[in-house]
């Protein structure tokens, strides 16, 4: 173990993976920074590019994406009051305050420094959380497999959807989807029509680029092209003193934890982490009056929040094969195509691979402090970039990027189908990432479902029988019930104070 946490410190600063890390953190940067782009986005773009590097470079590049789009966001949330992706939202709640103030920079270093911090430790929870949840999975059996593939699904479409009938429903759409292709005990066509490209399921990345660019393609052509607002100039220097950045470091690390922990549970992602991590840095500061005019302690908590969320997704997404949000769900196929599947393997057949992966994670957010710091101020005029501009880069990268990989015409055309799909996903306010984990998870349930019952000779009591399977069935149902339960808790906190008036 400790041979291949070494290995995996030095194969990371091999300059193929340092190069992969840099130009990824950078193409992410510029991502986040684009008000309505997002970092699922940006990772299903960069998949086919991926597809002939060897599998640690190519994990390398596109986490480096991943965290740069997150950290991207920021910019044009601070410069430009638009939040690039949905977790910097809160981030632009102080940021802009401060950039009206003609703090500016002030406020991208705080974001920089805070989403380093912030990645970086959670690094360090990926490293010692993951091995022994993937030692866990060695006790999962068929059955347990089954139950599994229920609680990731449960969670996903029942948090990340406004409504529970909305989130299994795009679920349903899903798991319809994965049964196209071969059946995986009996060998025979399914739901095929004679088309010899669907034997091995639905073309899994085209779908994804289908399903998270060329969507948001169709959304933009939609609404009425308009010259996007300036990014304001920077008079000040992108750094913190050392008295700042110590009054920032205990919400940073809070928020750290906050961050990891949300990551961890699947379905919550970095929005939800970032406004948590804003309200405990207000609550426990001692300058809660500049909090909406500008404190760079609410930029901290927000952003290092927000970034932690990066390496804490990824940790039941390599251990148990449950994507903590759309952008893991979307690495999690980009590990498949590589020829790797989550759970103990990728830490003892994989171990090397993985490791270099971890360590890379720690390089890409080192790269996106320096990124940050020289050249943040840059990135942000990408931000007022002309939609007309980009529709056709965006639909260029998509075509592309699905043919590339098989050179096959018929990639493309799922590509297209899938987003008009996806377009209309995001109009009935449906769930892509369900979709897609219904599509990662499906095959993996049935098969767990009918081994289980050919070991049980067709008796149900297999699915109860250990305590794996019993918690997995409890946390499911939490899980399904949870918003419920949250949206209950909300209308009587609401109710108390009419009540008291």
């Amino acid at each position: 173990m400790n041979s291949d946490v070494l290995y995996g410190l030095i194969n990371a600063m091999n300059w193929m993976n340092l190069l992969a890390a840099f130009l990824s953190v950078s193409a992410g940067v510029l991502v986040g920074a684009l008000p309505g782009l997002s970092a699922a986005m940006g990772v299903a773009l960069l998949i086919p590019v991926t597809f002939g590097m060897p599998a640690d470079t190519a994990l390398i590049a596109l986490a480096g994406v991943y965290c740069g789009a997150i950290y991207g966001g920021s910019i044009s949330a601070i410069l430009l009051h638009t939040p690039g992706t949905s977790s910097a939202a809160a981030t632009a709640i102080d940021g802009y305050q401060m950039t009206l103030k003609g703090q500016a920079g002030k406020a991208l270093g705080t974001a920089t420094i805070a989403s380093f911090i912030g990645g970086i430790l959670s690094t360090i929870a990926l490293y010692v959380l993951s091995p022994p949840l993937a030692s866990l999975a060695l006790r999962f059996g068929p059955a347990e497999y089954f139950w599994l593939s229920i609680f990731g699904l449960t969670i996903i479409a029942g948090v990340s959807s406004k409504s529970i009938l909305k989130g299994l429903l795009s679920g349903a759409i899903g798991l319809a989807v994965s049964t196209i292709g071969m059946d995986p005990v009996l060998g025979v066509p399914r739901f095929t029509f004679g088309v010899r490209y669907l034997l091995d399921g639905v073309p899994f990345t085209s779908a994804l680029i289908g399903l998270f660019s060329m969507s948001q393609v169709l959304v933009m052509a939609e609404s009425k092209l308009k010259v996007k607002e300036k990014a304001h100039e920077m008079t000040d220097r992108v750094m913190l003193s050392m008295a700042e950045i110590k009054r920032i470091l205990p919400t940073c690390l809070r928020s750290t934890v906050i961050g990891t922990v949300t990551g961890i549970l699947p379905g919550a992602g970095g929005t939800i982490a970032a406004y948590m991590g804003y309200n405990e840095a207000r609550r426990f500061s001692k300058n809660k009056e500049e909090f909406g005019h500008g404190s760079i302690e609410g930029i901290a908590g927000a952003e290092a929040a927000n970034n932690a969320v990066t390496g804490g997704s990824l940790i039941p997404t390599l251990t148990l094969g449950i994507p903590g949000n759309s952008v893991t769900a979307i690495l999690l196929g980009g590990l498949i195509i590589q020829g790797m599947r989550s759970g103990p393997e990728l830490f003892t057949s994989h171990a090397r691979i993985t490791y270099t992966f971890f360590a890379g994670f720690m390089v890409v957010n080192v790269f996106m402090l320096l990124v940050g710091l020289f050249a943040g101020k840059y990135f942000a005029k990408v931000a007022s970039v002309y939609d007309g501009i980009l529709i056709p880069i965006i639909f260029g990268l998509s075509v592309i990027g699905s043919y590339s990989i098989y050179n096959r015409l018929f990639d493309v055309w799922v590509m297209l189908i899938f987003g008009i799909v996806g377009y209309f996903i995001k109009k009935f306010d449906l769930n892509a990432a369900a979709i897609v984990l219904a599509l990662i998870l499906g095959p993996i349930g049935e098969a767990g479902l009918r081994r289980a019952l050919i070991l049980s000779r067709g008796s149900y009591e297999i699915f109860f029988r250990s305590t794996v399977s019993l918690v997995l069935i409890g946390m499911s149902l939490l899980s399904l019930f949870s918003p419920l339960l949250m949206e209950w808790l909300s209308r009587s906190r609401a109710s108390k104070p009419k009540e008291s008036s």
